[in-house]
């Protein structure tokens, strides 16, 4: 087995907004490996400023990780388990294991881009979120409305960049004209509250009908989390909660002591997919919701990511409406249609590689 590592720059359509950074251009890692004329493709990718793998050494822990995979000359039954994670040392660099993952299970069903045997490379939908980025607040009304008109149940909107009162009048204007029974909104904090602030302006919040509300308040505050959980009138979602997590070893500590009501995965930020598997079973027994989101993958890993979660009987929007972000994504078979993210019959542009 040999592998590749291939770099492209992706740019942003327009900025993309959060309540902790600007993205104008994503810096992603192609992970090729090929063996006996077979290629699979997998992306490895950190977020700035959010997963724990964005430091300066990365691209030599990425060459090394993947060398030593060729060397171990696994067979074609390999599983992707906790001594993957342990032998290569992999916890630290989520977005590794998740390139490396993502590029052998594409080499081993045959180097077509199909990570998983699912409905959804036949044509079955995923339901999807509309995602209205951070902007000025009329902007960012005006997207909503456009999403809604084109048909969208359920609305994401990023919040903690503006002054609060002045997003409660945002959420007001869109409950006006717009029922919980005909839609949902959904929130991303992105842990821009302040604990000891948190609860009341839930509460505020709480008005608008809102489903959940994803990170209120920043990471490691356990017990703020944890109050929020209990006392607060919207559900909570943990995100960037889980990043740095070691499942195996903390994560139901964690959703023990938090509770939450739903918990978001990303397998690009967690460790990959068996990691995120894990997280799905320990909420399932404790009875807590979840939904995957995409971490602003190219075409490649939100491919690799929709094909995962279509292995489980979802009902709940997914996000994985973020491919058409970017003005050079690659072509691919994903679409955009219906609310609904579909895989097409649009061939993929692979000249990259």
């Amino acid at each position: 087995m040999e592998y590749r590592i291939v770099h492209h720059q992706l740019q942003f359509v327009k900025p993309a907004k959060t309540s902790r950074n600007v993205f104008k251009e994503r810096h992603i890692r192609y992970i090729v490996l090929t063996h006996n004329g077979v290629t699979g493709i997998g992306e490895a990718a950190p977020l700035h400023l959010l997963s724990i793998d964005d430091v300066d050494e990365y691209d030599e822990k990425l060459e090394a990780a993947c060398t030593q995979f060729c060397e171990e000359s696994f067979d074609f039954n390999f599983n992707f388990n906790l001594d993957f994670n342990l032998d290569f040392n992999l916890h630290p660099f989520p977005s590794i294991r998740f390139g490396l993952e993502s590029a052998f299970l594409d080499l081993k069903n045959g180097g077509k881009r199909r990570y998983f045997d699912t409905e959804f490379v036949s044509g079955k939908p995923i339901p999807i979120n509309g995602l209205v980025w951070m902007a000025d607040l009329e902007a960012m009304y005006e997207e909503a409305v456009t999403k809604i008109n084109s048909g969208y149940k359920c609305i994401k909107f990023k919040v903690g960049q503006h002054d609060f009162d002045a997003e409660c009048r945002l959420l007001e204007r869109i409950r006006t004209d717009h029922s919980a029974f005909n839609l949902e909104i959904r929130l991303d904090a992105n842990g821009a509250f302040l604990a000891d602030e948190a609860l009341a302006q839930l509460k505020e919040l709480s008005r608008f009908d809102i489903h959940s509300i994803e990170q209120p308040v920043a990471v490691n505050q356990w017990d703020d989390m944890a109050k929020l959980s209990r006392e607060s009138k919207i559900d909570i979602a943990l995100d960037e909660e889980l990043i740095g997590v070691d499942v195996f070893k903390d994560g139901e500590q964690l959703l023990k002591h938090i509770r939450p009501q739903y918990v978001i995965l990303k397998p690009n930020l967690v460790g990959g997919f068996s990691v995120s598997d894990e997280w799905v079973k320990l909420c399932r027994k404790h009875h807590i919701g979840w939904w995957a989101t995409s971490a602003l993958e190219s075409n490649i890993g939100l491919n690799a990511i929709a094909q995962w979660v279509s292995q489980y009987d979802i009902d709940m929007p997914q996000g994985l409406g973020t491919g058409s972000l970017y003005s050079n994504n690659m072509d691919s078979p994903l679409e955009i249609r219906n609310q609904s993210l579909v895989y097409g019959k649009t061939a993929w542009d692979l000249a990259l590689f």
